[in-house]
């Protein structure tokens, strides 16, 4: 069996939007292929997360990321991490150095629908649908929000340029990928 994105007839190759005699113009790209887990620390458990490591990163801190050239954790919430890689071997890392007695381990791999915009025009593309204050939201940090009453995760990738993932439930993909593309015309960008 195949695993076919949630954006498989969607999303198209190409320029769009207002994109003639623009020198910036914004990138997006569907990410695929890429595993995704929640780890979650039980209530009950005493442990330290201090010196647990996952693919050579610590968990971070409230809404930090932590990050490596194929991994990525989010906090996600008090003793919550949402862990994004392209290692293939990263969940036995996971299971590796975290005991069952002390967290629960979900893949949510394929229950998201994942975009990545990119260009300095971003954060007004998040503006037109996003109510989150981006100013001090850069690289290494992320947030939970919402994109015209889609519920997102935001992943801070990098500043300069400004490269930002885009997380929603994959039922909500191709809402989202037409708002996002919608709220882009304005500015012109090139699809992936």
């Amino acid at each position: 069996m195949k695993n076919v994105s949630a954006l498989e007839n969607i999303h198209k190759h190409g320029l769009f939007g207002n994109h003639d005699s623009k020198d910036e113009i914004i990138n997006i790209k569907e990410i695929k292929d890429i595993l995704i887990y929640q780890i979650v620390k039980y209530k009950k458990s005493l442990i330290s997360i201090d010196k647990l490591k996952i693919d050579n990163l610590n968990l971070p801190q409230t809404l930090l990321v932590s990050s490596n050239v194929n991994t990525r954790i989010l906090w996600m919430g008090p003793d919550n991490w949402l862990v994004v890689s392209k290692n293939r071997e990263i969940e036995k890392s996971i299971l590796e150095n975290l005991s069952h007695d002390d967290f629960a381990l979900t893949d949510l791999s394929h229950s998201r629908t994942i975009l990545e915009l990119e260009g300095s025009l971003v954060d007004e593309v998040l503006k037109k649908g996003c109510p989150l204050n981006l100013d001090g939201l850069d690289e290494g940090k992320c947030s939970n929000s919402a994109f015209h009453a889609i519920t997102i995760t935001i992943d801070f990738i990098s500043s300069n340029p400004r490269k930002v993932r885009v997380f929603a439930l994959r039922s909500f993909g191709e809402s989202l990928y037409h708002s996002i593309t919608d709220a882009c015309l304005e500015f012109g960008y090139k699809a992936e």
